[in-house]
């Protein structure tokens, strides 16, 4: 028997305009590691812009809402038409966010796996209650959910999300893969070239800071985080609060203002994976205060740099930090404000380095990477 063809698998990503480095760097990371089995797989990237066709028009291309409305429409029209006319070139078909399943439509179903982060795209259809939401977005909802059920392989990165899909009844479990996240070779304990954190951190003039690593998006729950800090600064005057990642809204920032903690927050922009290494590693302790997550990344990319990390008493936050983290209720401002003082002050014991760094180390792109490939080999026989 003549050995096989390596397999064509096509890898569809975000838009880098869209703004999610988390999903920018599961595809990356997961192009990188495809190309260390080249006699297995054949893997290449699909990845369109977003295209401006309502911000070329006059008056109304000026208007902030424009870019959302060409973002709809690459997500739902001029992406889905770019899967269809190139689906000829490939065998087998990867997309990394599930918040663009809708391409399942566009392409061979059979032999298309979607990953599957969270089920927030899909809220405002399986639990309406939860997030009420305008006609037309739950019709854009159920297109995505329709397009995540039609996949082959829907792959998830915890059980949490996993339990979640199976008690939705979304998703046959005989075709849920696991496959979680990686940290990637830059967060570790020492300083790795290209480490700018030193500059960032210059406004802070050397004082010591918590760190919280994210979006601005409710579920991150940014209003949590800024009242702890808040409450901390009474006790610890010189405490700095940076914060990587978030776009406040405007109640977010009167927020900030009402607590008098604007002088004290630093917000640096989206930093690369080296300089925000620099960060984790020089942070008293990372905080995810979130309500709701899928996985967690900055949970294990903190704690492969042997930050402390203080979480959300989340069931997916302990499948993935376990005995590695401290935890605290959700939303309690009390409680994360006494467990981020008995850290900075000595009286409580942040769990030991060395089981921060086994901890981060159970989660890989190379497993990761294997776990994908496995299944699309198994997939197309």
């Amino acid at each position: 028997m003549s050995p096989r063809e390596p397999l064509r698998l096509a890898v569809l990503m975000d838009p880098r305009e869209e703004g999610w480095p988390s999903m920018d760097l599961v595809g990356e990371a997961l192009l990188e590691g495809l190309a260390g089995y080249p006699r297995e797989v054949s893997a290449r990237e699909v990845r369109p812009t977003i295209a401006s066709v309502v911000r070329r028009l006059p008056v109304l291309g000026s208007r902030p809402q424009s870019f959302n409305v060409d973002r709809v429409l690459t997500r739902f029209g001029l992406y889905p038409t770019r899967a269809l006319l190139t689906r000829a070139r490939d065998e087998a078909f990867h997309v990394v966010d599930h918040t663009y399943a809708q391409l399942v439509h566009a392409l061979p179903a059979s032999r298309t796996g979607v990953y599957c982060h969270d089920l927030d795209a899909f809220r405002s259809v399986v639990e309406p209650h939860r997030e009420p939401r305008p006609a037309w977005f739950r019709q854009l909802a159920r297109a995505q959910l329709r397009g995540l059920q039609r996949a082959a392989i829907v792959f998830h990165n915890s059980q949490a999300v996993r339990d979640e899909l199976l008690a939705h009844g979304l998703v046959d479990p005989t075709r849920l893969v696991w496959a979680p996240l990686g940290t990637s070779p830059e967060y570790r304990p020492e300083p790795v070239p290209g480490d700018m954190s030193a500059e960032v951190l210059a406004p802070l003039e050397g004082r010591p800071y918590v760190l919280h690593v994210g979006s601005a998006i409710p579920r991150k729950r940014l209003d949590v985080l800024f009242d702890t800090f808040a409450s901390l600064r009474s006790r610890h005057p010189d405490l700095r609060l940076v914060q990587q990642g978030g776009a406040l809204t405007p109640a977010l920032r009167e927020r900030v203002t009402r607590l008098g903690i604007g002088g004290a927050l630093l917000q640096p922009s989206w930093q690369d994976r080296p300089t925000l290494a620099g960060l984790y590693r020089s942070a008293k302790a990372v905080l995810l205060t979130s309500e709701a997550e899928g996985f967690g990344l900055p949970i294990i990319e903190a704690l492969a740099c042997g930050a402390p990390v203080v979480a959300s008493d989340l069931p997916v936050l302990r499948e993935v930090g376990a005995e590695a983290c401290l935890y605290c209720p959700v939303g309690d401002v009390a409680a994360w404000s006494d467990t981020v003082d008995s850290l900075l002050t000595g009286r409580r014991e942040a769990p030991p380095l060395a089981s921060r760094r086994a901890r981060a180390a159970r989660f890989t792109w190379s497993a990761h990477t294997r776990t994908v490939l496995d299944a699309y080999l198994q997939l197309t026989g």
